[in-house]
């Protein structure tokens, strides 16, 4: 499985891709998922926000779903904040909802998601943060 992806390969995704889903999307400032989203939003991707928890509430000035499926609007990324067990049940959602990447979060790797949105046609990106990629293009 491959981690150690080029600059080229995260900055063309990141270039590529106009609306993400944060899967695991805190309303608490002091977490990273939080900030990470805060970032997406200063940078102008369309954000939505996904956790069950939150659902109708706002994150951001951003409204919070239950899951993927109800987003109405397209997910070209899902940026997973969620712990390794949930990932796979995540990517299976990503594909159904025609997601182009999955992205996992710093010490997130999990292979057989890996795998499945490889094998659906994702581009998969594990074990980084978009936060930290994107300030190192600027």
């Amino acid at each position: 499985m491959v981690i150690d992806y080029s600059q080229a390969y995260i900055e063309g995704i990141l270039d590529e891709v106009k609306t993400i889903a944060v899967v695991g999307a805190s309303a608490n400032p002091d977490r990273d998922s939080h900030k990470v989203m805060a970032a997406l939003i200063h940078h102008g991707y369309q954000i939505f926000p996904i956790n069950p928890h939150e659902e109708g509430n706002l994150i951001l000035d951003q409204l919070c779903y239950a899951d993927l499926d109800a987003v109405s609007g397209k997910i070209d990324m899902v940026d997973v904040f969620r712990a390794n067990d949930a990932v796979v049940g995540v990517t299976k959602e990503a594909i159904e909802i025609g997601a182009k990447v999955l992205w996992t979060q710093l010490g997130i790797i999990n292979q057989e998601a890996s795998e499945l949105a490889a094998k659906a046609g994702l581009k998969v990106i594990m074990n980084r943060c978009p936060k930290i990629e994107l300030a190192k293009q600027h």
